[in-house]
């Protein structure tokens, strides 16, 4: 809503953030990612008009536990030790949602937290693969340029 895009606007002329870091994966099932992300769009386009500090602002997007971007898309790729990835675990279990079975598992059935910790092991192999220095997990963005 229109009071939605308020507060965001507010936080962000609060926070004037250098990277702003929103979820990408826009097939989610329940369709909350695609639109915070349009919220934090929308938010940082009206604040480009008017305030100087946003033009240095980066959008980033992540991915969930779904679906990781193709390794070429990839333009910023942050490596993760086995206790960093614990710590991420634990984050994740802040969210009362992500805690058991996802809601809209598909056919997947392994728990939010396992989805995304794979992810992210499958993307650090990748890299490995590709001959580069080998890592636990690796967490992947991809800059949104609005």
């Amino acid at each position: 809503s229109e009071e939605d895009i308020r507060l965001t606007v507010g936080l962000l002329q609060e926070v004037k953030p250098h990277q702003v870091f929103a979820a990408g994966d826009f097939d989610d099932p329940h369709g909350t990612h695609k639109r915070c992300f349009d919220l934090v769009l929308t938010a940082l386009r009206r604040l480009r008009k008017t305030e100087k500090w946003v033009r240095d602002c980066w959008l980033w997007m992540y991915r969930g536990a779904w679906h990781e971007f193709e390794t070429h898309e990839i333009q910023m790729a942050v490596p993760l030790s086995p206790q960093e990835v614990e710590k991420k675990r634990f984050a994740i279990f802040k969210h009362q949602s992500q805690k058991d079975r996802p809601v809209f598992p598909g056919d997947d059935a392994r728990e939010f937290w396992v989805r995304a910790e794979d992810r992210t092991r499958e993307t650090a192999k990748a890299y490995d693969k590709l001959g580069l220095a080998e890592y636990e997990a690796v967490e992947a963005f991809v800059r949104y340029i609005y």
